[in-house]
């Protein structure tokens, strides 16, 4: 009877093994980090919210191929240290199978540098960020959604070129993303056979602008390129246009509207540029932008409101979920695998192309101006 009941209870802790193994790969987890405080804290928030509306949607519709998605979700501040350090216990204590959505040129440059993605053989999907840096020389771990920033720059520099705008300035946040928001601009202009009037830095994740704003003003620029974030861009134009000098103040697709007012106030950002590399999230007219906005309302929460950041977040996860219904498991390699195969991809009005040596899925730019009240027109 003793023996009987050994091997019963041998045979129930087997079964309980297998079980455990069977809970550990019901989930496909995805890891994310993202600045969720610190001066980039809106952003990250949205960008956040973005997946998470899209995975919930998802979930609730019997997950990818039977198997429910866990986003796991880490705040970085904005730090590169951090940011290395949260990837390594996303990937190592988490067991992620897949990273999405990070936000940071330098962020990103770092596991590029430390090879983490690499030695772990997992892919990031739709970073937000449009380095050149982290697009050439070809890395195979990174699937990019968004236009580079040289994209961005170049729709700049052709857009003042052609409103006959020359005397032209740089303001960028001294980074690797700042610095390759200046190349951009310095590349878009050598066709144009002009050289930059000014160009000058604030330091990362600070609002500490005044010198850069009595640099560029004493160069009477007309307009001016930002490379820089929400809180810092908006305490330029404060300073600037308290001096009186209005030139065209333009940045890239990574600042809010309504977090620039936020800081400053509406009045003072208005008539500002900013490219865009998603179409608007406020219109319905695609299958798309409307499946954004129903998602948004049910799962976003009473708060939530449309905004750029969270619609490229909202696309790359779509691109993420397409690789995971075509991946031949839920290994790390293999989602790679499924990611390089969906070729051209529309998701409904907005089209992504991956393949062989190519992870820059899209190149789209538009652009659009801060209207009354911090509203964009287009």
């Amino acid at each position: 009877m003793i023996k009987q009941w050994k091997k019963l209870c041998t045979l129930l802790c087997a079964l309980g093994a297998l079980q455990g193994v069977g809970q550990a790969h019901a989930e496909i987890v995805v890891g994310q980090v993202a600045p969720l405080s610190g001066v980039l804290a809106e952003t990250g928030k949205d960008m956040v919210l973005g997946a998470k509306i899209y995975f919930d949607h998802i979930n609730a519709s019997g997950g990818v191929n039977g198997q429910k998605i866990k986003h796991v979700v880490r705040d970085d501040g904005y730090d590169v240290e951090k940011t290395v350090a949260l990837t390594r216990e996303l990937i190592d204590k988490d067991n992620a199978h897949v990273l999405f959505g990070y936000a940071g040129t330098g962020n990103v440059g770092k596991l590029l540098e430390l090879d983490v993605l690499g030695k772990a053989g997992i892919a990031l999907v739709a970073p937000y960020t449009g380095a050149v840096s982290l697009r050439e020389p070809y890395n195979p771990s990174i699937f990019h959604v968004r236009a580079s920033y040289a994209d961005e720059t170049k729709a700049m520099v052709n857009h003042f070129v052609t409103n006959g705008v020359r005397r032209i300035a740089v303001f960028y946040q001294n980074d690797p993303f700042g610095e390759a928001g200046l190349a951009g601009v310095n590349k878009a202009l050598e066709p144009h056979n002009i050289k930059l009037v000014a160009a000058a830095s604030y330091p990362k994740n600070t609002t500490d602008v005044a010198a850069a704003v009595k640099t560029i003003l004493a160069a009477k620029p007309q307009a001016i390129c930002m490379i820089s974030v929400n809180k810092s861009t908006a305490e330029f134009v404060k300073q600037y246009k308290a001096t009186g000098n209005m030139p065209f103040f333009f940045n890239i697709s990574v600042v809010n509207p309504d977090a620039m007012a936020a800081h400053t106030s509406a009045e003072t950002i208005r008539g500002m540029g900013i490219t865009q590399v998603v179409p608007s999230p406020f219109s319905s007219s695609s299958r798309l932008t409307a499946e954004y906005q129903t998602l948004l309302k049910k799962y976003g929460g009473k708060d939530a409101r449309p905004s750029y950041t969270s619609f490229e977040e909202f696309i790359g996860a779509k691109v993420l979920v397409e690789g995971l219904k075509q991946a031949k498991s839920i290994q790390r390699e293999a989602i790679v695998d499924a990611l390089e195969g969906l070729g051209k991809l529309d998701l409904g009005g907005f089209q992504v192309t991956f393949g062989k040596g190519r992870r820059a899925g899209s190149s789209y730019v538009g652009i659009s101006v801060v209207g009354a009240n911090a509203k964009l027109i287009h």
